[in-house]
């Protein structure tokens, strides 16, 4: 190297011997590198850690363990399963591992793998008075990428992550995204000396101080992407479930606009649902104006009321159930899902036609409820209700929409206001009958 370039040199440690139980893993790192000074990094894989906080379990059932250490299944195929795993992490198996340790034994993740990254680092001051950074590393496969590389797991003293956002590039680009992974970049680093079968569980990387920091950095836990922000949360198969069972009735919404092209997407969805005779008995109307939106809600108002008062309730009465109904008005986004007979058969005997009718209906159900999960799946809320299909010539009028078009409710679209509370539990038995 010249002129300056920055550099640094990697090398994995000899000398550690088969780690048990109870052993001080900064007193066997600082016995077989005692030339550690100031500002180098550790890396350490995280089976030796384990070994030595007794995390090797007897465990003839490996599935059994995968279990105990899953919160979530993320993503399934056959036997592989990759989960979130009570570290946090999202990894294959959770993270246990059946090799390296002794037969009828796996071998779990450390159990707080910072904690274990920050004693090391202690460790080794209080031994050899150097002040370095650790990270406790593991093997990860990764969504796009064959292969497997470490990436860090635990981590302390180091800067994990370089927030380049606000600076500029050579050209004087602006930064806008650019957040380097810090810890992971040197976790692959010392893969490439310490091997995956060498028997090297250490590496030492120097000449790059600038990423020791002090004590009050975050930890490798700050490399797990929030829920919120994580567009790739799940599996294919995953996804679908879990849109399917988050999808709740949203009753309240923030004035944060709606993405026209989200419930776009979530028509296109909604219009896959099947149908009879190959027709497409779908259509939805966007009211993406508030004064769209303020003519259809204050004209079925009006008409409720007046069906009300017929029904001789009282003003009071009246009142209340108008207020309770009023969940349409406070959405920033209305859709009212029509149905459409184009395609259907005509037989002149009443049972056979009404059962035509109904098996367009359950269509029109089904690319609703279609709709209604995809936009769960855009990350917005709604509430499907039914005031439409009680006054659908109201709604014709109003949205100027052809006679045969048969409004099946509205759906009030938009960014819930709260987080949905839990919900009981449903056993699916309670609802199957077997013959």
């Amino acid at each position: 190297m010249s002129d300056g370039a920055p550099e640094y040199r990697t090398w994995a440690i000899a000398g550690i011997p088969e780690v048990r139980q109870g052993d001080d893993l900064a007193k066997l790192i600082a016995t077989a590198e005692p030339g550690l000074v100031d500002g180098d990094v550790l890396l350490v894989t995280s089976k030796i850690v384990s070994k030595a906080e007794g995390r090797v379990v007897e465990a003839s059932d490996r599935e059994a363990a995968i279990d105990a250490e899953t919160v979530r299944v993320v993503a399934r195929r056959g036997p592989l399963r990759i989960v979130e795993n009570r570290q946090g992490l999202v990894m294959a198996a959770a993270g246990v591992d059946a090799s390296n340790t002794p037969s009828g034994t796996v071998l779990l993740l450390p159990e707080d793998p910072d904690a274990s990254a920050r004693a090391i680092r202690q460790g080794l001051r209080d031994t050899l008075g150097v002040d370095v950074g650790v990270v406790v590393t593991d093997t990860f496969g990764r969504p796009w990428r064959a292969g497997l590389t470490d990436v860090a797991i635990g981590a302390a003293g180091i800067r994990v992550l370089d927030d380049l956002r606000g600076g500029t590039d050579a050209y004087g680009n602006p930064l806008s995204a650019t957040v380097v992974a810090t810890a992971d970049e040197l976790a692959a680093a010392g893969d490439l000396v310490k091997g995956k079968a060498a028997g090297l569980p250490v590496a030492v990387v120097r000449g790059l101080p600038h990423v020791v920091a002090g004590e009050d950095e975050p930890g490798a836990r700050a490399l797990v992407r929030d829920a919120r922000d994580d567009m790739f949360r799940l599996g294919t198969s995953e996804a679908v479930r879990e849109a399917v069972t988050q999808r709740r009735t949203v009753r309240a919404f923030t004035d944060e606009p709606v993405d026209p092209g989200a419930v776009r997407r979530a028509v296109a969805a909604a219009v896959t649902a099947p149908a009879p005779h190959h027709t497409t008995p779908w259509r939805f109307v966007l009211l993406e104006s508030a004064e769209s939106r303020a003519r259809l809600l204050d004209a079925m108002r009006d008409a409720w009321i007046a069906d009300l008062r017929r029904d001789g309730k009282t003003e009071e009465s009246i009142a209340k159930r108008v207020r309770r109904g009023e969940v349409l008005r406070g959405a920033p986004y209305l859709v009212v899902p029509c149905l459409v007979m184009d395609g259907s058969h005509t037989y002149g005997d009443a049972r056979r036609d009404r059962a035509e009718r109904e098996m367009f209906v359950v269509a029109t159900g089904a690319g609703v409820q279609n709709f209604l999960v995809a936009l769960a799946g855009e990350r917005l809320g709604s509430a499907w209700v039914s005031s439409t299909m009680f006054c659908r010539d109201v709604v014709r009028e109003v949205l100027g929409l052809p006679d045969d078009w048969d409004p099946m409710g509205a759906v009030a679209v938009g960014h819930p206001a709260e987080a949905p509370r839990p919900r009981p539990e449903r056993e699916a038995g309670a609802f199957i009958e077997v013959r």
